[in-house]
This record gives structure tokens, sequence and C-alpha cells, in this order.
């Protein structure tokens, strides 16, 4: 009798266990994070984000994902997961996004990326944040030390790096401000199903500028007086982000944490012959604001003409940004040469 009751009491605990582990095991699944990259719709092989003002370009797809999964613990955002995943380039595909965040149809480079969620919190849903690169990234902290969502939001990676500042143009992330039906827009809801979907549309950290100048054909040559000639035989972009920037506060980069005074970089040098005359150029730069009366974005630009020793023109352009817009501005400027740059210094301010 005494054996036949540990028995039973033996068979009851295995009981109690497996029903334990299969609730457990209901508690789990993948949530699938689908990491999305909007492109032009219209050249399969140019990966141009939509919105850019420039010429075309080629992008290099990212390699590496950051990602931070986030759930409400009473008043408080907490990290629940936090994973560096190698993306294998041959797995981006190239198709057409149907959520709500684009307009159907448009096209984009997609990542399914799944990641095992436990829903053990005393809610069921939650934030995801992520950041990609084709370069691995360095952060201001370990990963390991992050806990919370302002910890989250006050990541920041370095820039300094000259591999970092090559591929500027190839990191993305989910701004901390998009908002969408109420919500910020990467959320996720366990309750909603075993598993979960994420649609995480990712955009640019660095704001593109895009140069593009020419010498009316009247200064191009004079035969009569060739000191009057113009050619353009210098251009400099100055003072350029190289600190650590935000990952998902892309326009919260002030200028004091901008060490020394930046770095430049050539855009039209004195042997760059075919340029003197007419050329395009871009460059990506993290944006940063300088108080003011208003907060701006300040892109400075020497440039001098004929020789680089020649008088020198700088041109200070201040353009007006908020930092709780959501997406860094992309900007476009045009420069047409009448006459040689005398050695003046201006500022203006570009209107929106």
């Amino acid at each position: 009798m005494i054996l036949r009751y540990k028995q039973l009491l033996y068979s009851i605990s295995v009981l109690m266990l497996l029903v334990a582990c299969h609730s457990e095991l209901e508690q789990q699944g993948d949530m699938q994070i689908r990491l999305c990259l909007p492109v032009q719709q219209s050249a399969p092989q140019a990966h141009r984000i939509i919105g850019d003002p420039g010429s075309t370009e080629l992008f290099d797809l990212p390699r590496y994902a950051y990602v931070f999964v986030l759930q409400q613990d009473g008043n408080q955002w907490k990290i629940w997961q936090k994973e560096e995943h190698f993306l294998n380039a041959d797995n981006w595909v190239r198709t057409h996004y149907t959520g709500s965040r684009l307009n159907a149809g448009d096209s984009i480079f997609m990542y399914n990326l799944p990641m095992n969620i436990k829903a053990q919190y005393k809610t069921s849903h939650g934030n995801v944040y992520a950041i990609c690169s084709n370069k691995r990234l360095t952060f201001n902290v370990g990963l390991v030390s992050i806990t919370s969502l302002s910890d989250v939001l006050d990541l920041k990676f370095n820039t300094a790096p000259d591999s970092i500042q090559e591929n500027l143009q190839n990191i993305y992330s989910t701004p901390y401000n998009y908002i969408a039906d109420g919500q910020y827009y990467c959320s996720y809801d366990c309750s909603t199903s075993r598993g979960s979907r994420v649609d995480m549309i990712l955009y640019h950290v660095a704001a593109k500028v895009d140069i593009k100048w020419n010498v009316v054909d009247s200064m191009r040559i004079n035969l009569s007086d060739p000191t009057k000639a113009v050619r353009l035989t210098y251009m400099d972009a100055r003072r350029l982000y190289n600190g650590y920037a935000y990952c998902f506060k892309p326009l919260r980069n002030t200028v004091a944490e901008l060490p020394s005074s930046g770095y430049d970089i050539h855009l039209v040098t004195p042997s760059d012959e075919g340029l003197w005359w007419e050329g395009r150029a871009y460059f990506y730069t993290i944006p940063y604001t300088v108080n003011g009366a208003k907060d701006y974005f300040p892109l400075q630009m020497l440039m001098r003409t004929n020789g680089s020793m020649g008088p020198g023109y700088q041109l200070t352009l201040n353009q007006p940004i908020d930092s709780a817009e959501v997406f860094v501005p992309w900007l476009r400027g045009n420069f047409n040469l009448t006459k040689p740059l005398d050695n003046t210094s201006e500022t203006k301010t570009i209107e929106n």
C-alpha cells in the first residue's frame, strides 16, 4: 500500500512537471522581426532611399544588427532581451512592403530575423529597437550594462574610425519618436498570436548633403583677360561630426559633443581638373545642433577659385532643425559661380 502511494505521488509529480513545462513552452514563441529598408522602386540595382534629393547610388546592405526587446514592468520599461546578429548578405530580399507603415506596394529590402521571446512579465506587449550597419559598431557602453529604456535611448555609436565614416550611409535605426496609431511604431503584442511579428522600417542616422557646382560658360575662359576666368579648384566640407552619435535619437546630437573642431573632407582639389567648371559630390554626416534663437545644423563649406592658395570663400549654411522631428535632413545645394571668389565668410540660414 505504501509502495502504491509512492508510485501515485510520483505519477502526480511527473504530471504536474509536464503541465508546468507545457505551460512554459506555450509562453514561448518565435517573434518574427522583419528588418525593412525602403528603396526606390524603379531601379532594381540602385539601393536608393525614398526622399533622396540626389543622384542614385549603391548602398552596402547591413551585415550587423543590434536588437533590443523591452517589456513594461509596472511603470518601468525594462530590457527583456538584447542580441547582436550577423546578417547574411544573401538573405536580404528585394520585395514589396505589405504592412501599414508604407504605402502598399512600396519597394523594400527585407530581412527576416526570428527571435525567441518569452511573455513572462506582467504585460505581454512591448517595444523593439534596432540599429543595423554594414560594419560592426562600437558603442559608448557595453551592451551588458543596458537594462532600461533610458539606457537604450542614450546608446551611442562611435563615428571616429575612418571605416565608420565611410559606412555612415549604410547605418540605419528605428527612431525613438516615430509614433504611429498612437504608439511607438515598432511594438508587439504577444497576446494576439503565439508568433508575433514586428515590421521594423529602419531609416538613416546620417544626413546626406548633395552639392552641385557650375561655373557659368562666359566665365570658364576669358581670352582677353585670363585673370577674370573662373575655375573652382578647391572645396572642403568642414567641421563634420566625429564623436559618439545617438543610435535612436538621430536629431539629438549637439555641438557640445563634437570633439575639437570635427573633421574635413575634400570634395574638389587642384588635381581634379575635370571638376574645375562643373561637378557634383555628396557626403554623409551626423547632424548636430547648435543652440541659438533656433536650433540649427551648421554646414560649413570652404571654396577657392583659380588655385589651391587662391582667395577663400567660407560659407556656413544654417539648416533649422527640430530635435522633435523623426527623420534626419537630406539637403541639396547648388552653387553657380559667376566671378572669382574673394576672401569673405558668410552665414546664411536655409529657408524651410
